[in-house]
């Protein structure tokens, strides 16, 4: 009874019997949207104030954020950053909160990218 036999049949070939890699069928998984983070001009917010929230809120240096506060300016708005949805939102209420503790008039918004 102690013999070598190759029980079940299946021989060498692995658990599947066939000899064939087994191959895993990948889900396409979307990637979350992502928004972009406006700011927007007026004519009462200084733009070292902007300068600064770019800086701190989001993390710009200050040649980028110094960029960024150019195209508000100029154009009316700019991209300060692009954020998951969550996160969007917080920086947009940030921005309201210092710009009100400040009693700029400075608005904020989100756009999908």
């Amino acid at each position: 009874m102690a013999g070598g036999s190759g029980m079940g049949g299946r021989g060498s070939d692995g658990p599947g019997g066939e000899g064939g890699l087994a191959t895993e069928v990948r889900k396409k998984v979307s990637r979350p949207d992502k928004y972009k983070v406006l700011l927007y001009n007026d004519d009462f917010t200084p733009m070292e104030f902007v300068v600064m929230i770019l800086e701190k809120n989001f993390g710009k240096g200050p040649a980028a954020a110094t960029q960024i506060m150019l195209q508000i300016h100029r154009s009316g708005m700019g991209v300060a950053g692009v954020y998951l949805l969550e996160v969007a939102e917080t920086k947009v209420a940030g921005v309201h909160k210092e710009a009100e503790n400040r009693g700029y008039p400075l608005r904020a918004g989100l756009e999908k990218e």
